[in-house]
């Protein structure tokens, strides 16, 4: 294509609106020409803007009753005519070339001015009751070529091509086996309350087709949402609370569970100490998609608005090299700092060991002794330039992990999201990993659970439970695959583990095998030359002690937290809300990863436990959770994955 391309083609383009022959042979030409890369940036850009005021009027909560009948309509209409699509999409890019033509007059106003408009959004959206995710979006399961229009949030769908590459990587762990308590009475692991694998699942989902069963990680779909445990008491000498509960088995009738939860303290916003954050942003040409740069910003905006005078802020940014955009301005200036994301543009390889080296400098210099001093890093996890090796690049978060500044990860993107590394780097960063999906994601990890993504209450923290022989018989620990670990490296102060952020709940769950109860598992055979002592009577109604060990955000030296936890013959259908959301979204995940386990849950079952726990549903997550799995079924009666 030699002739000029004209505005309406360029916009239609920058919208992905073309066929993809078209889109192929214009992109060829906008990579030749820096000039239109700006102007294909410029209405991208404007049409995020755009996307962010309808977002303001579509965040009213939708109540029980509207659901259901929104739910009802859903079934019974099926996809949007093709009669009422044609012209809403020919409104939609008439309004967005429209838009481009007074671009360039508009950026060349006050700058100042455009950022507070724009700014002033965001404060009323971060500030306003969250939205169950679903009400903002198409409760209809999207055919695979299918993409969401975004602006307004409507039902509205137009094609979407297909990724040309997809170099997603993910590590695939094994499930966990059943283990026999008298060669193996402890289990060790470390906690975790990550909850990038749920949201990534949810962007599947919501494409029209199941997750990758190696992107599913079972804790992590657990840990998406909070419990009612109780908090710490104000005089507690530890900054979590630990809860248990042991009911019957919803996976095999004759087995049980033990569900174990930590609680980390609440601190209240006015009582967060000073922060100082390091945005660590990538602006390689891998971050060009709207759902990725774009998102980004508007991301940060939200977090921006919860900040104050006390907090510091810095931006760095890594491409082909990395470089310092904002240099450590207080958090009450908001119209600089949006200024300087508002500026922000893609381009180049992604160099991110420059970009990290960078940042962890600017944290240190502005180190704040009993602040908060976090670098939250942004990105796909597609690092093509500097140190690519993961190993190396773990290395080095390794390092800078002793400076006390903690890492975390914010994820988002697909094609070239790199799952395992950004993990890694985050568990080594002393930080947690969130996948970010959409905007209201990016409220619920930067507003509404703001002190536990920036503060640590509590690090390097593990469970190691020793259970009784004399009341169980097989054990096997619900997810927590990667994040096992050797009896010894309890003790060993030295051995890296999880974090907890200031109101964060942590659950675990084990299923157990209680003595006498005829296990259905393959036995192991008996030691030739190892004579194993058999079980003593042991004159207790203990089935396990939860040992739990910690270190405070700004010591070397760890504390130990010791638990009993007592038999009880609690049937599952008494259990507590708390177990029966930890349970219904267990079952979901192991569902999705094919889980030999799941004995005597299904699909509608799960979602049925999640429909129960809807009465302690603050924010709107869980009935989210309900309607995934709805989509989710009907995903799969297309794909026909499940048995």
């Amino acid at each position: 294509m030699n002739k000029k391309i004209d505005d309406v083609t360029l916009t239609s383009f920058a919208l992905g609106e073309l066929p993809e022959d078209q889109m192929k042979e214009i992109a060829m030409e906008v990579q030749k020409d820096p000039k239109l890369q700006e102007q294909v940036e410029q209405i991208k850009e404007v049409g995020l803007e755009l996307e962010t005021q309808f977002k303001q009027e579509e965040t009213s909560r939708l109540d029980q009753k509207d659901r259901k009948k929104f739910l009802a309509n859903r079934k019974s209409k099926g996809f949007w005519s093709i009669k009422v699509l044609a012209p809403l999409t020919m409104m939609l890019m008439l309004t967005m070339t429209t838009v481009y033509f007074f671009k360039s007059n508009w950026r060349n106003d006050k700058l100042t001015s455009i950022t507070d408009k724009v700014f002033g959004n965001a404060e009323k959206f971060a500030n306003e009751p969250s939205a169950p995710q679903v009400s903002m979006r198409s409760s209809s399961f999207v055919p695979k070529k299918m993409m969401k229009v975004k602006m307004a949030e409507s039902m509205m769908f137009i094609p979407r091509q297909e990724e040309e590459f997809n170099t997603e990587s993910y590590h695939k762990e094994n499930q966990n086996s059943w283990i026999d308590v008298i060669t193996q009475p402890l289990s060790t692991f470390s906690v975790d309350v990550d909850t990038a694998s749920y949201s990534n699942t949810r962007r599947f989902i919501m494409d029209g087709r199941l997750p990758v069963k190696a992107s599913v990680r079972i804790e992590e779909f657990i840990n998406y949402f909070s419990y009612l445990y109780e908090a710490p008491a104000m005089n507690s000498d530890h900054p979590f609370a630990v809860h248990t509960e042991v009911s019957s088995s919803p996976w095999h009738s004759d087995y049980k569970i033990v569900r174990i939860g930590l609680k980390g303290k609440e601190v209240a916003n006015d009582q967060r100490p000073k922060s100082n954050l390091v945005f660590l942003l990538d602006t390689s040409g891998s971050m060009h998609d709207s759902n990725k740069l774009p998102l980004l910003k508007d991301a940060l905006k939200l977090l921006v608005t919860k900040l104050n005078d006390t907090d510091r802020v810095s931006i760095v940014t890594y491409a082909g090299s990395s470089g310092l955009v904002l240099d450590s301005v207080k958090g009450s200036e908001k119209a600089t700092i949006l200024r300087a994301l508002s500026d922000l543009r893609a381009g180049g390889g992604t160099n991110g060991q420059s970009g990290i080296k960078l940042a962890y400098e600017v944290a240190q210099k502005g180190f704040i002794k009993g602040g908060v001093n976090k670098v939250l890093l942004v990105t796909d996890g597609d690092f093509n330039l500097g140190v690519t090796n993961q190993d190396a690049l773990v290395d080095l978060i390794k390092e800078k992990s002793s400076s006390k500044i903690f890492l975390s990860i914010l994820g988002m993107g697909r094609g070239n999201y790199k799952d395992h590394r950004m993990e890694t780097i985050a568990n080594k960063g002393n930080g947690n990993f969130y996948y970010l999906d959409t905007l209201n994601e990016a409220k619920k990890v930067l507003v509404n659970d703001i002190n536990g993504t920036l503060m640590t209450i509590a690090k390097d923290v593990k469970i190691q439970v020793e259970f009784n022989p004399g009341l169980v018989e097989h054990y096997r620990l619900i997810g927590y695959e990667n994040r096992k670990l050797a009896a010894r490296d309890f003790n060993d102060d030295k051995k890296d583990a999880g974090e907890i952020g200031a109101g964060h709940s942590v659950t675990a769950i084990y299923e157990i095998v209680p003595k006498g109860v005829k296990f259905h598992g393959a036995e192991i055979d008996k030691l030739k030359y190892q004579k194993v002592a058999e079980a003593k009577k042991i004159d207790s109604n203990e089935l396990m002690t939860v040992k739990l060990r910690y270190k405070r955000a700004e010591e070397s030296k760890s504390i130990l937290l010791n638990v009993p936890v007592s038999d009880s013959d609690k049937k599952f259908e008494q259990a507590s809300l708390n177990t029966k959301l930890a349970v219904g979204a267990a079952s979901f995940a192991m569902i999705l990863r094919d889980d030999e386990e799941i004995g005597n849950m299904n699909i509608s079952k799960a979602q049925e436990l999640i429909n129960e726990s809807l009465a302690e549903d603050r924010f709107g997550y869980r009935q989210e959770l309900f309607e995934l799995i709805g989509i989710a079924k009907e995903v799969n009666a297309k794909q026909k994955n499940w048995k």
